[in-house]
């Protein structure tokens, strides 16, 4: 009410001023002031990066006690305004028929960029629904969103997990004229292992990670990479020690097969060419150690390639499904995709 109130007044005696300001050659200051009180309130507007904590053990707690309250991803419905379509396929995987789960904004006169969402489990769990949020949420902005199943390590080790999601993108691009879709703005997000292969679409170009699944005449080249806490550089000591690591590649230790860890690692991939990316982390990251986006983004930075690194102090690996921590990842998306992928609004 006192914000509302000061605006009347402004309104009421703005005409007045503005003519006194003239006649002492001070008009401007009027511009330079109205642009300033904008920007402060479109700057209070922005989710600020939620207070962490000291290690993971006291995130725990936090949440037992409600300090920290969680999003229900799992039970997000469906707005009149987005058409879900289940179970789309769109390749196949070896010998089965991979699918995926599309969301169309209804009522579109124009062709909308599109996000491929790809969820996260260590390559070994999870599955598509678990990213129905996301694509509900940027769905309802505009977008058309889909999830995508792959196959995970214990059915085919590396490099079938990124054929697949690469597959995934053709798809989607041969499938534009169908679905509305702009085939020259599509992004890929992912969660964890998500991430990692998120970033094996956007970095990599080895005719060896195509794979054969469908469409293999269209381009899985995207315009935009969001990559939430997933690794990058699968040849640190602390990645080479991992059995997770070593059975995604095979059963394979790093003595034993170096150029195929170097191959699974976005890191590697990086080429000045690349599309800009968007980095959440957490500074108390115990599954992927918060060095591995550090090296992200400083390699980013020496190529000259646009990005945006949102280094989370005191939280740790998942962290997005705190709502607070949620709420600022969702409108650093918002933002990093309108520069990227910007929606041909009416």
């Amino acid at each position: 009410m006192v914000i509302y109130n000061h605006l009347l007044l402004i309104t009421l005696d703005l005409k007045d001023a503005v003519k006194k300001m003239v006649r002492n050659n001070l008009f401007w200051q009027v511009i330079c002031c109205f642009c300033a009180f904008t920007f402060t309130v479109e700057a209070a507007e922005v989710p600020p990066i939620p207070q962490g904590y000291a290690n993971e053990q006291a995130v725990m707690t936090a949440i037992l006690l409600g300090q920290i309250k969680l999003i229900d991803a799992k039970n997000i419905s469906l707005p009149d305004n987005v058409q879900e379509i289940l179970d789309v396929e769109y390749g196949t995987g070896g010998e089965r028929k991979l699918q995926l789960d599309i969301y169309l904004p209804k009522g579109r006169t124009k062709a909308a960029p599109a996000i491929i969402f790809i969820h996260g489990g260590a390559w070994k769990s999870g599955k598509r629904s678990d990213m129905k949020f996301y694509c509900v949420k940027f769905a309802e902005k505009g977008y058309v969103t889909a999830t995508v199943t792959y196959r995970l390590m214990n059915e085919a080790p590396f490099p079938a997990a990124v054929q697949d999601v690469k597959c995934a993108v053709r798809w989607l691009r041969a499938n534009a004229a169908k679905y509305q879709i702009d085939p020259e703005h599509i992004a890929v997000s992912g969660n964890s292992a998500g991430g990692h292969l998120s970033m094996m679409i956007g970095y990599s170009d080895d005719p060896s990670l195509e794979g054969t699944g469908g469409n293999n005449n269209i381009s899985s080249r995207v315009s935009a990479v969001v990559n939430f806490y997933g690794p990058t550089d699968l040849t640190t000591d602390f990645a080479k020690k991992q059995e997770l690591v070593r059975e995604f590649i095979g059963g394979k230790t790093f003595d034993e097969a170096p150029d195929a860890y170097k191959l699974a690692s976005p890191l590697f991939h990086l080429t000045r060419d690349d599309p800009p990316t968007l980095i959440f982390h957490g500074t108390i990251d115990s599954t992927v150690p918060v060095a591995q986006a550090d090296k992200l983004a400083d390699k980013l930075k020496e190529l000259g390639i646009d990005y945006v690194y949102e280094r989370y102090d005191g939280w740790p690996h998942t962290m997005d499904l705190a709502e607070a921590v949620n709420r600022r990842c969702v409108y650093q998306m918002e933002q990093f995709l309108e520069e990227h992928i910007p929606k041909n609004n009416d």
